[in-house]
Parts: C-alpha cells; structure tokens; sequence
C-alpha cells in the first residue's frame, strides 16, 4: 500500500499528507478549493524547513517528500490508483457521510477508507457505504508530523484484516497506534473535551482567570499548556462540535457545551485560526496574551 489520498488541505490533511509523504508514500492530497491547497502545501514547505533547520531531515528527504505529494481539486482524479484514502474534512457529520458515499462510488472495491474523525460514529459513516468492512478511523494528533499517537478506532463491522493493515501502516509512519472501539469521542476527546469544557465553566462562573485556570493546570497536573490555551491550538468550534457529538451520544446533561463557549463561537472567535479565543494570537504563539475579553 503505497498510493494514499487525503481529503482536506487544512491543519489536519496537510499534516497528514506531509507525514506519509515523508515516508515514501505517494500522495494525492484533494481540496475542492486551489486556495487551500496553496496554503497546504505552503505550510507543509514551512514544516519541512523547520525540520530541515533542526537537522531532522536533509534537503534531499525534504525535496522527496515534496515531490511525493501531488495536489488535486478532482477527487475523482485525485484517488484514481489509491489504496487508502484518509479524510480530513470538517468535523460535520452530514459532510462526512456525504464524502463516504461518493468515495465509495468512485474508489476501487479494494479501496480502504479512513476517517480522521475526532469524534463522529465510524459505524455511522461506514453505514453510508457499501464496503463496511473497509472503513476505519485513523485519528492523528496535532501538529501530525510531531505527535506519535494515531486512535485507530474500529467501526462495529470493520474487519480484523482492515485493522491490523492499519495499525501497521500507523508504525511506518514512525506514529504509536492504539485501538479503540466505536463509542462517543472514543478515548481522547472522551475524556480530554469534557476537561477543557470543565475549564471553559470555571471561566465563565468566575472561579478564576484564564491565564490562573492554565497556571493550575500546566503547574499543578504537570501539562504541557492549560486547557483554555489548548482549547485555542484545537480550535473553539472543534471543541464545540465535539462536545455536541458526546451530548448528542450519551444524551447526558453533563456533556452540554458551556454557554460561554457556545457564544464564542457564534461570535467567531474560534482560537488560533482566527486570531483571537481565550488569548490573543495575533503576535504569534510565542507572545500570547490574554484576549480583551478576559483581561481583567
């Protein structure tokens, strides 16, 4: 299995295309817009510097990766001779199902199809195909390049061929893979979400401020960043869709999405993508500061 597709150019699909590119996959990363493949590849260019800067690759492995990725705004041209397709679209259940559907169509019956969901039912989407057995979550962690863990998570007919492929796809990629099973937020957003939205009603109930809320966390739990600033990295309306995906999954009150965080994103601060969530990113990760709103 060496020809893959990724279904996304944002934060996650170049990610995830600049990975296996740099292990000798052939990649087709497709979005429908040419403006966010730019961008894609623009920052996986950036990424490969970093690297390269950092003496982890060679100019030569950072001109092979780059060449091993081909861009599309075709999707049909774009998995034409793939063996895995992985999608990293919008976390919107309606566009996934509507995705599966048409790559069951137009892929190869060999063709497997992942999803990097971080919280949708690969039950669910598989049902929108004809090839059940063939579908399967690859959940990467961001930045992708950088962190190891990849839930693998079986959807209720996900055959055991499908899964073990999958899992040692994941080692090639030098990554650390964990199977899970098919359930709401499967493991890390089943227990990470409801810790930041914990955080979001400390926030809002006045317990404490947002820069006192990470202080305690990042200081007292021995995290690497608070959860207010993480809530920020992931992007306020992931959090938001997510949290809506456990409410929705285990219909309990205690998975309801702070007010605060709901008017956050109405109000399009989204976090980092936006400039601006619980802290102001406009100066750069390394400057931030506490968002207007918040500062006391």
């Amino acid at each position: 299995m060496k020809n893959v597709a990724v279904i996304g150019a944002g934060t996650m699909g170049n990610g995830i295309a600049h990975t296996f590119a740099q292990f000798g996959y052939k990649v087709s990363l497709i979005d429908v817009a040419q403006a966010s493949l730019d961008k894609g590849m623009a920052t996986i260019t950036k990424n490969l510097n970093r690297q390269l800067s950092k003496e982890k690759i060679s100019e030569s492995e950072k001109n092979t990766t780059l060449a091993n990725i081909t861009t599309f705004t075709d999707v049909n041209a774009g998995v034409k001779g793939v063996d895995l397709v992985v999608e990293a679209a919008t976390e919107n259940v309606d566009l996934k199902l509507k995705i599966f559907k048409n790559l069951d169509e137009i892929t190869d019956s060999h063709v497997i199809l992942a999803s990097n969901t971080s919280s949708i039912s690969i039950t669910k989407i598989a049902a929108a195909t004809t090839r059940p057995d063939k579908v399967i979550g690859m959940h990467f962690m961001n930045p992708v390049p950088v962190m190891k863990l990849v839930e693998i998570i079986r959807g209720y007919s996900t055959s055991d061929e499908v899964t073990n492929l999958i899992m040692e796809t994941s080692k090639k990629l030098s990554k650390v893979p964990v199977e899970v099973n098919d359930y709401p937020g499967f493991v890390a957003n089943r227990i990470l979400m409801p810790m930041i939205n914990e955080a979001i009603i400390t926030l809002h109930e006045g317990v404490a401020g947002v820069e006192e809320i990470d202080t305690v966390m990042k200081l007292g739990m021995a995290h690497p960043m608070g959860p207010l600033q993480l809530a920020d990295f992931i992007g306020l309306d992931v959090c938001l869709a997510i949290m809506e995906v456990l409410q929705d999954g285990f219909g309990n009150p205690k998975y309801a999405p702070c007010p605060l965080l709901v008017n956050m994103v109405m109000a399009g601060k989204k976090g980092i993508k936006t400039g601006e969530g619980f802290y102001s990113w406009n100066h750069g990760t390394k400057d931030l500061i506490v968002a207007d709103n918040f500062k006391k």
